[in-house]
C-alpha cells in the first residue's frame, strides 16, 4: 500500500531507495487500455486546453512546442502543491519509474509508484504529437492509466495539451484516507488539471524553466481555458450516475 507521512515528505536518499524498489513491482490492475471506460466500471476524466501558438509548419527550434515537450517529459506541468514527481533524471522516458508524492490538506503526504508504459511521437493527419502514458504500480492509491498528450496543428499553429485517464481507487494505507479521497478527490482533480494547463502554458511562453532542478543524487523533482470532464463508472444503468463538464478559466 502507499506510504504516507504527516507534515513532511521524503529526503532524496529515501526517494532513491524507494525508486529502486519500483523495478520489482507489478501493475496493480489487469485490464487492456481499451477497457478503462465507464461502461466497463472505470472512472474517467479528461481535460484539454490551447496553451500556445506558433507559426504554421513544423515546431520551431526552441519555440513554445519544444519548450512544452521538454516540460511534459519532465512532468513539470504538475502543480507541486498537489503532486510532485520524483524520478532519475538520466532515465529514458519509456519504462521510467516515477514516485508520485501526493499532498492533501497541506500536511498529508502519500508516496506511490508508476511506470511509463507508452510514448507517442508522431506526425499524422496534419498534427505533430508528443506524449506518454503512465500506469499505476502495486501500492498506488489509484489503479489505472493516464495519458499526457501535447500536439501542434501544423496548419494553424495551435498548440494543445490533453490529459486523459481511466482509474479506480487503489490501496489506501488506512480507512480515513479512503474516505477523504472519496470526498476530496474530485476537487483536487479539478484544481490539478487547471494548474497543469496553466503551468504548461506559462512554460511554453518562456515564463518558467522547462526542466526542473536535479539534486546531488541525480533525481528530478519535478493561463488557458481548460475543459475538464469527469465521468465516474456506471452503476447498473447504461447512463453515468454523475457527469461533469466545465470550462475552467485562468485568472
Amino acid at each position: 500500500m502507499a506510504e504516507w507521512r504527516i507534515g513532511r515528505g521524503w529526503r532524496s536518499e529515501e526517494l532513491a531507495e524507494r525508486l529502486e524498489r519500483l523495478y520489482g513491482l507489478p501493475l496493480n490492475f489487469r485490464a487492456d487500455q481499451s477497457e478503462l471506460t465507464p461502461e466497463l466500471g472505470w472512472n474517467h476524466y479528461r481535460s484539454e486546453a490551447i496553451i500556445a501558438h506558433e507559426p504554421p509548419g513544423a515546431p520551431l527550434d526552441n519555440g513554445p512546442f519544444h519548450r512544452a515537450e521538454i516540460a511534459v517529459a519532465n512532468y513539470q506541468f504538475s502543480d507541486p502543491n498537489v503532486v510532485v514527481g520524483h524520478f532519475d533524471a538520466e532515465s529514458r522516458l519509456l519504462g521510467r519509474r516515477m514516485l508520485l508524492e501526493m499532498k492533501a490538506l497541506r500536511i498529508l503526504h502519500y508516496l506511490a509508484g508508476v511506470v511509463v508504459g507508452a510514448v507517442r511521437y508522431e506526425e499524422q493527419d496534419g498534427r505533430q504529437t508528443f506524449g506518454f502514458r503512465y500506469d499505476t504500480l502495486e501500492g498506488h492509491i489509484e489503479r489505472g492509466s493516464e495519458w499526457f498528450i501535447l500536439s501542434k496543428d501544423l496548419e494553424t499553429g495551435e498548440i494543445r495539451f490533453e490529459i486523459e485517464a481511466g482509474w479506480l481507487p487503489g490501496q489506501f494505507p488506512n480507512w480515513w484516507s479512503r474516505v477523504g479521497f472519496h470526498y476530496l478527490g474530485p476537487s483536487y482533480q479539478r484544481r490539478w488539471h487547471h494548474e497543469a494547463h496553466r503551468r504548461l502554458s506559462h512554460i511554453a511562453r518562456g515564463g518558467m524553466a522547462a526542466a526542473g532542478p536535479v539534486d546531488q543524487l541525480g533525481l528530478a523533482h519535478a493561463g488557458p481555458d481548460v475543459v475538464f470532464v469527469r465521468t465516474p463508472r456506471l452503476a447498473t444503468s447504461t447512463r453515468p450516475v454523475w457527469n461533469e463538464e466545465e470550462t475552467i478559466r485562468s485568472s
